[in-house]
């Protein structure tokens, strides 16, 4: 593998849901809007409170899932493993809300918290693209859609991020009479993080090549 290290699937998986988890919630504590892939479920916690982040989070990926396979046609196995992924990264979300606050609020470490959110985003993102496990549905997604449709991934990606916006803000304007969740931060993001994702895997693929239990049955 010319030198490259392996980096099994397995934790990469734990690894990305682990620091993307944190990056949506931080992305979020910066002040800047959530991330877009959480705008959604984060717009349904504010309409519907009685449920929360993590919950909503939980049912959009299902939803998510459920249109993949509608696509396709077909019942995919590996995507319940997907939907199982995705309600572990949705606890965690919680979790991290629980000790969030401690963080400092000043303007200079919001800054920061947006910028370091949306690197562990990028690269979090390109982690799990590359484990060779079914990963978060909100991330297994756009990777699908892109195989589905035969479009480059950072379109779809961006695609994907945009439509999530306007689902928000249309959601958080209509039902709270504001556009609640979306700041500069996150705009920026969107249009930018596929793109972002891209570099992000480039660096990954110089020093590391991945294979994981699931790695034969996918090349077969």
């Amino acid at each position: 593998m010319d030198g490259k290290k392996l980096f099994r699937g397995e934790p990469a998986l734990a690894l990305a849901v682990l620091i993307n988890s944190f990056g949506v919630v931080l992305m979020l504590y910066s002040g800047a809007g959530i991330s877009a892939i959480s705008s959604v479920p984060y717009a349904f916690s504010r309409v519907l409170p009685q449920l929360s982040l993590g919950t909503w989070t939980y049912i959009f990926q299902g939803a998510l899932i459920l249109s993949l396979m509608i696509m396709r046609k077909r019942f995919v196995p590996s995507y319940l493993f997907s939907f199982a992924v995705g309600f572990v990264f949705s606890e965690l979300l919680d979790v991290h809300e629980l000790w969030i606050n401690i963080l400092p609020t000043a303007l200079a470490w919001r800054i920061i918290y947006f910028l370091l959110s949306y690197v562990i985003l990028c690269f979090g993102i390109a982690l799990s693209n590359r484990c060779e496990l079914p990963i978060v549905p909100t991330d297994l997604f756009p990777r699908e859609l892109a195989d589905i449709t035969k479009i480059a991934y950072p379109k779809i990606k961006i695609g994907f991020d945009v439509t999530c916006l306007a689902v928000t803000a249309g959601l958080t304007f209509f039902c709270l009479g504001r556009i609640d969740g979306l700041g500069i931060g996150t705009i920026l993001a969107a249009f930018t993080m596929g793109k972002g994702i891209g570099i992000a895997g480039d660096i990954i693929d110089k020093q590391f090549y991945f294979k994981s239990f699931m790695s034969k049955k996918q090349q077969a």
